[in-house]
């Protein structure tokens, strides 16, 4: 066979060197041990957590060692394409603060490297598969469809392993006359590579696993599909080497292809990047208990857009994160409170390599200790900031009673233990309710503390001694003493002992405050609360009940 002859019958509009595509696409001048990493998602419309995942992974070590990020789209499969799909990704990267140095953007392409999206590197892959058949290592295969499965079903039947490699072949050693005369008939053509058959085991290093032996590859994969776009495996290799990635991060899903990729590099004379193939995302399934892959189907909380719309901080996103991808972050948080979760060394090599468990538990408990460090103005810009694009009306309370706002996000937040009850934008327009006229609501059972003419009694005498100046120990003085006076005990532990004795406890006297200034028995402190509320609106919510 004559390869050269192959090549420029299959590949006659391949008029660039492989040395010439590699020349426009230089050596980055980036400082030493500077990382260079991406991601590589396909514009399905779906953006899932898994893509935020590798996504944190790749920016940390891109940024904390001075290199470049960049953002490539995989598009080689026009089936799973969707419209918009490409600025849904973009979009929802930059919701979740997640930046590119350079790559895709909304309008096109930004960077010296690309195009930045695969579909539109055609004529790049053809130097190099061109190059590939003229080295012998690639050919045109004709099997069709129905052939292939008649394979399958052979070596299934053979208890052999599937695919199209030795006897299987067909089309390894057609002339180049048969070849000529099936393109004249218009039959469609892949272009495969010629693996060797071998039983060797190759050894690759992975950044995350350690030394991993594998079989090598002796399958005849496909490079270039039908209509002369890539496969994943050979747009892969190609633009890694030809954008300079040093790291490919990806999914542990990916370690099965990882011989195919090994042999691209070797057979076109490349340096292979670190791969680092992370654990896959897990969770415990509620009907069995047991470990699970998370599933686009079952669990809504998969998909980027399930934290988008229930409001969760995309700080309270990257501090959950990155207790998945680190061992020692928790450590870390404890003993820098305050710090920001950028200044976080993170490494490789304290990534966990069994399935990471995505625990939603633990994610609103990270979310209310998040929330409750962050300044009230950071709380109301974010608040408010969400609640524009799915709680118009709640948007509108918070603009208007902008100074009320910022003062109740305060309540609660003195001492050594400070209240912790937002956990994300969603929950806050229900908790916070209770602080405009608006949407306030009694939403607990006031006859639990006390009979209503007891009530009355208790908001009448309330009322008449009550002055908005009093200091917290003050007011709590009033308050007591009318507690005793209407019979009930000053002190629980009183009431507890003796019950028959007492109407109650002060715990009904302020879980009668509580109702009757927020709708709930559980609620903040009553004096702070009130100083939030102003004078006019205490008394009016108060005087309902005297």
């Amino acid at each position: 066979m004559d390869n050269k002859a192959l090549a420029q019958l299959l590949f006659p509009d391949v008029t660039e060197t492989r040395e010439q595509t590699e020349a426009r696409f230089p050596e980055r001048q980036l400082p030493q041990g500077a990382c260079v990493t991406r991601i590589g998602p396909s514009p399905t419309g779906f953006v899932h957590l898994g893509n935020l995942y590798n996504a944190v992974i790749a920016e940390r070590i891109a940024h904390q060692s001075g290199g470049v990020f960049y953002l490539r789209i995989e598009d080689t499969d026009d089936k799973r394409a969707v419209e918009g799909a490409v600025e849904l990704l973009i979009n929802s990267m930059a919701y979740f603060g997640v930046h590119f140095d350079e790559g895709a953007t909304a309008d096109g392409d930004n960077g010296a490297y690309g195009p930045y999206r695969q579909r539109q590197r055609g004529a790049i892959y053809h130097v190099f598969a061109k190059w590939l058949t003229e080295q012998g290592l690639a050919y045109p295969c004709f099997l069709t469809a129905e052939e292939l499965d008649a394979i399958r079903e052979q070596q299934t039947a053979n208890k052999e392993n599937p695919g199209v490699y030795g006897k299987y072949a067909a089309c390894r050693d057609l002339t180049i006359e048969e070849v000529k005369a099936k393109i004249d008939e218009g039959k469609p053509w892949v272009l495969r590579y010629r693996a060797a058959d071998t039983n060797e085991y190759i050894t690759v290093e992975d950044a995350v696993r350690g030394k991993l032996e594998m079989p090598r590859n002796n399958m005849d994969f496909v490079l270039l599909k039908s209509d002369g776009i890539p496969t994943y495996h050979f747009a892969h290799v190609v633009d890694d080497h030809l954008m300079h990635s040093t790291h490919v991060i990806r999914d542990e899903g990916w370690l099965s292809s990882l011989p195919m990729h090994v042999e691209l590099f070797e057979a076109l004379g490349w340096k292979q990047p670190v791969y680092c193939h992370t654990a896959t995302l897990m969770k415990i399934d509620p009907e069995t208990g047991g470990k699970r892959k998370l599933s686009k189907r079952k669990d809504p909380e998969l998909g980027l857009g399930y934290y988008v719309e229930s409001g969760i901080s995309r700080d309270v996103v990257w501090e959950f994160l990155l207790t998945l991808l680190n061992s020692n972050y928790e450590e870390w948080r404890l003993a820098n409170p305050g710090v920001s979760y950028l200044e976080f060394p993170y490494t490789l090599e304290k990534m966990s390599i069994s399935g990471a468990l995505v625990d939603l538990d633990k994610l609103r408990d990270i979310s209310k200790e998040v929330i409750c460090a962050m300044p009230p103005e950071k709380v109301y810009s974010e608040w408010l900031g969400w609640c524009k694009e799915y709680n118009k009306d709640f948007a509108e309370l918070l603009s208007k009673y902008k100074d009320r706002t910022l003062a109740a996000l305060n309540v609660g937040k003195g001492g050594k233990k400070p209240r912790k009850d937002i956990e994300d934008w969603k929950q806050a327009c229900d908790f916070m309710s209770f602080y405009y006229d608006e949407t306030f609501a009694v939403q607990d059972d006031m006859n639990e503390q006390a009979d209503e003419e007891t009530r009355k009694q208790f908001f009448a005498k309330y009322l008449e001694s009550y002055d908005h100046a009093d200091d917290s120990q003050a007011w709590f003085e009033k308050v007591r003493a009318i507690t005793a006076e209407l019979g009930f005990a000053v002190k629980p532990k009183d009431f507890k002992k003796d019950p028959d004795s007492y109407k109650g406890s002060i715990v009904h006297i302020t879980n009668m405050l509580r109702i009757a200034l927020t709708g709930r028995a559980n609620a903040p402190d009553i004096h702070e609360v009130s100083h939030v509320l102003g004078e006019d609106i205490v008394r009016a919510r108060l005087g309902r009940w005297a």
